[in-house]
């Protein structure tokens, strides 16, 4: 990634931080060019998921070795997770952001999440009853299934179904520039999206909360700069500066948009040009986790289930926040990449431990603030997670295995 992005993205952040602060719900005049990038980004998801997974797949021709990607990859997504959710529960314990602060529930009501459909059916809908209303509704982990169909199924056919394996591997180069020149505009769509935000929430909203947002701030800083560079220079063998550099662009852009879905066409371009992931592992990883790599939001669970019981004067028991590390693990699979996702999740674990979910209105308030943190968070754990897989392949191939 060219360093003038980099600059730019600061810029960016600098300048919309700069307008929301002077101009407050003024600043709402910015909001077009926001809306814009993002109906850009979502213009170019569902094609390029779909055209550079089939490329990937078909280039394989060994079913062994995506069994094996998807093996590495579940499995390194879970481990974030739980270590995500058990980073959050300790920082709700050392920050004890619920402990005598003076919020009153009366007359607030807690936010509606959208229903999650939980992890048997959200496997079952992997497969789609039509692909091309899976294509049409950006249906990330249908997308997948389908390019897998095809990429195996052009590897068993051979010889004849070369040209599609040709069509497919032209229209993904079309995709690669397509995202390159949506990428020219990225400072301007974070501005746009950034600056009325940053006008919305005024230190009214925040004071209050302020120990939460810096518990949830410091907990990211951790398992950013700590377990993630950890992994990346352990299991990667990569310089944790070249990564965090060469992902910046995305995690600019899931800090702006709150979406791991939506950041995704930056993703896997940062991950491919500057992380030097291989196609076939950036292709398959990166949008399976942005439907299931949820470590910022079982983050931000771990710490607000602390943060609501502490509010309401109660103790959880180590089997209580057990219960939530494995709730808020296993639930990250059937909730989706989103905006407001992780109010699912939250409801899902102050169920299990019983309690108020009333509770989450406290949070409601700054929920958009604690999205971009962890947003950002899962959108760096998808990367690291493809640089690891990748750095697992190559030596396997290295090695014979």
């Amino acid at each position: 990634m060219k360093k003038s992005l980099i600059w730019q993205l600061i810029a960016a952040f600098i300048l919309a931080i700069l307008t929301g602060v002077i101009f407050g719900e003024k600043a709402q005049v910015v909001q077009p060019l926001g809306d814009l990038f993002l109906r850009l980004i979502n213009f170019i998801i569902a094609p390029l998921v779909l055209a550079t997974l089939v490329v990937g797949v078909a280039s394989t021709s060994d079913v062994k070795k995506l069994g094996r990607l998807g093996g590495k990859t579940i499995a390194f997504y879970l481990f974030t997770s739980m270590l995500a959710i058990t980073l959050g529960i300790i920082a709700g314990k050392i920050f004890s952001p619920g402990s005598g602060i003076d919020v009153s529930l009366e007359g607030e009501e807690a936010p509606e999440p959208n229903e999650t459909e939980g992890v048997v059916q959200t496997i079952l809908n992997i497969v789609p009853t039509n692909p091309f209303e899976a294509l049409s509704s950006g249906n990330i982990l249908q997308i997948i299934f389908f390019a897998l169909a095809i990429g195996i199924a052009i590897t068993l056919v051979g010889e004849k179904a070369k040209p599609v394996q040709q069509f497919f591997d032209g229209f993904a180069e079309v995709m690669y520039k397509i995202t390159g020149m949506v990428m020219t505009i990225v400072p301007i769509g974070v501005f746009g999206l950034l600056a009325p935000v940053v006008g919305e929430y005024g230190m009214e909203v925040l004071l209050p909360l302020i120990n939460l947002i810096l518990a949830m701030l410091a907990a990211c800083i951790i398992q950013l700069f700590v377990v993630y560079a950890l992994i990346i220079k352990s299991f990667g063998k990569m310089s944790p500066i070249r990564f965090f550099k060469g992902i910046f662009p995305a995690t600019a852009v899931a800090f702006s948009t709150s979406s791991s879905s939506g950041t995704l066409p930056v993703t896997i371009k940062s991950a491919q040009e500057s992380l030097g992931v291989s196609k076939e592992t950036s292709t398959f990883v990166l949008p399976l986790g942005a439907t299931i790599n949820m470590d910022g939001t079982a983050l931000y669970v771990g710490l607000c289930s602390m943060f609501v019981a502490q509010y309401f004067g109660m103790d959880l028991s180590f089997s209580q926040m057990a219960t939530v590390v494995l709730i808020g693990t296993l639930a990250s699979i059937g909730t989706a990449g989103v905006p407001g996702a992780g109010l699912i999740m939250l409801t899902m674990a102050l169920s299990a431990v019983n309690l108020p979910l009333a509770g989450i209105a406290l949070v409601g308030g700054i929920d958009r603030i604690l999205d971009m943190l962890r947003t950002s968070v899962n959108v760096t754990g998808d990367a690291a997670a493809s640089v690891v897989v990748d750095a697992s392949e190559k030596k396997g191939l290295q090695t014979g295995k």
